[in-house]
């Protein structure tokens, strides 16, 4: 294959951050690409196989065109930018980049970091129902919360509910301590971490307490219509039938759902079958409720947890397919 090279201009005050932190970001490039990297003066050089070549300088001109945008470039920026480039999938960061949803207490931008997310921003935006489904770490619950607190800042709705059911994961934690607020308030943890992050404390605080924002375990939603209303039910993979249909007709006029999960992460009793994935089977094709699968690729937490997702996707696949296939030997006499 023919040999080639590349040069690239990166500012000198993009180049910090765009190279990463001992050129961290530069190495990976040239791992994963199988090229070399060199700087003189803002001149990058990038030599090696032609094909490998164009990716490697088009992730380079992307990332500092997103660097020049005020952007901090983090690694999973850089490596979806390069697993996007095998796919020859080009300047999708740039594209994400615009879809700016709001900012963090602290002035940070929400934006969607992968395709998957972007979906899923876009169907919640177009949907009265969505179901964002997907592994730990894919931003499901984070991106609910900012488009949630982006619809009750614009008075699209009146008020938030965040629910979810309160299973232990797990363990058994015995009788906890306190009133009923503090018995249930360990399981909505996360929520409450979202809506502090994104909202500010005093904030949630001053609307929580005039009501206009409300967390709740699902148990909570028995008897309600909910108007006007931005609704969020995480965890639902640990609902029964009997409360998803529950959850589910609830919603009043005005209001919009969002029900999160993650089929591989079950805290029901063994043979208790999940509210989750009965509702993924009856309701497809119905208008206005909107499916949102995101994978692996999806995850935005450290590179680590990606590449853990991404074994136990490999593991319980061929675990089914050895299921399978002892299944039907047994249909046909084989051993």
């Amino acid at each position: 294959m023919e040999e080639t090279f590349e040069i690239v201009h990166v500012p000198a005050e993009d180049q910090q951050n765009v190279f990463g932190q001992f050129d961290s970001y530069i190495k990976k490039l040239e791992r994963q690409l199988h090229v070399s990297v060199t700087d003189r003066n803002g001149e990058v050089k990038i030599s090696g196989r032609r094909p490998y070549v164009h990716r490697a300088k088009a992730v380079l001109a992307e990332l500092t065109e997103l660097s020049r945008r005020g952007n901090i470039i983090q690694e999973q920026n850089v490596d979806y930018a390069i697993a996007m480039s095998m796919e020859e999938n080009q300047d999708v960061l740039l594209e994400m980049d615009k879809e700016l949803i709001c900012h963090t207490i602290t002035g940070k931008p929400i934006k969607p970091k992968t395709l998957g997310q972007k979906q899923y921003v876009e169907a919640i935006r177009n949907n009265m129902i969505v179901f964002g489904l997907g592994p730990a770490g894919t931003g499901k619950t984070y991106l609910a919360m900012a488009m949630a607190i982006t619809a009750f800042k614009n008075q699209e709705v009146e008020r938030i509910i965040l629910t979810r059911p309160a299973i232990e994961a797990g363990e058994k934690l015995g009788f906890l301590p306190g009133d009923l607020q503090s018995k249930v308030d360990p399981y909505l943890r996360p929520l409450y971490d979202a809506l502090y992050q994104i909202m500010g404390a005093e904030s949630f605080t001053r609307n929580m307490e005039k009501g206009l924002i409300e967390v709740a375990p699902l148990a909570y939603m028995r008897g309600r219509t909910l108007d006007n209303a931005f609704i969020i039910l995480d965890e639902a993979q640990n609902t029964t039938p009997a409360q998803m249909k529950m959850f589910l007709t609830r919603i009043g006029f005005g209001s919009k759902v969002i029900i999160t999960g993650d089929g591989s992460q079950k805290d029901l009793s063994p043979g208790t079958v999940s509210g989750l994935d009965v509702a993924l089977r009856v309701l497809r094709g119905i208008e206005e409720i909107a499916f949102c699968k995101m994978t692996s690729k999806d995850v935005v937490r450290h590179p680590l947890v990606q590449k853990i997702v991404k074994a136990y996707e490999d593991f319980e696949s061929r675990e089914s397919s050895s299921t399978k296939n002892k299944g039907r030997n047994k249909v046909y006499g084989k051993k």
